[in-house]
């Protein structure tokens, strides 16, 4: 009996806490600026995404960005690039002092890489492929709903179209729901 009766309360413990976890389900829309850095090129862009946070410690966002185009001349030649991404993050924050206004936040992520380029007058060319990503950067929630953010990515490319990583600057505004 005295088993039932803990075996009861535990799971209305756990049930409880599950509910409770579940109002902070917080949905959010962000739009960034994005600067993007290669080996051979540097673009500017924007990012929009769709993301969650399930509460204040983690979250997970989509997103697409497009970028510019940016030409490159070398040896008398002229090179075009720009590239389209799109993929899915998770987001670990870190709320630091007594307000916790302001967070630190680490991420980690995949992504699609569309790389076009034209190189020298030839077609236009596309390539495809997955990078992975990490980032680090702040934020800091000017009101309930409202918070900016500056992050920056490295993300390891692959060699895809003779890009092998990217370094990304984002300066953004998230709307939380």
């Amino acid at each position: 009996m005295n088993k039932t009766l803990a075996l009861m309360a535990a799971a209305s413990v756990v049930a409880f806490a599950a509910s409770a976890n579940a109002y902070e389900f917080t949905p959010y829309v962000a739009a960034d600026y994005t600067y993007t850095d290669t080996n051979f090129a540097d673009v500017n862009g924007g990012k929009v995404a769709l993301g969650t946070e399930y509460n204040k410690y983690f979250g997970t966002e989509v997103f697409y960005q497009r970028t510019g185009s940016d030409r490159v001349h070398e040896d008398g030649l002229t090179n075009e690039y720009s590239f389209q991404t799109y993929g899915l993050d998770a987001y670990g924050y870190l709320p630091l002092g007594c307000d916790q206004v302001v967070s630190l936040v680490g991420t980690a992520g995949i992504a699609n890489i569309d790389l076009k380029y034209t190189n020298a007058g030839e077609s236009r060319k596309t390539e495809n492929g997955l990078g992975y990503r990490l980032g680090a950067g702040v934020e800091y929630d000017v009101s309930e709903n409202v918070a900016v953010r500056a992050l920056y990515r490295y993300t390891f490319a692959d060699k895809l179209g003779g890009v092998d990583h990217l370094s990304e600057y984002s300066l953004g505004v998230k709307y939380s729901f």
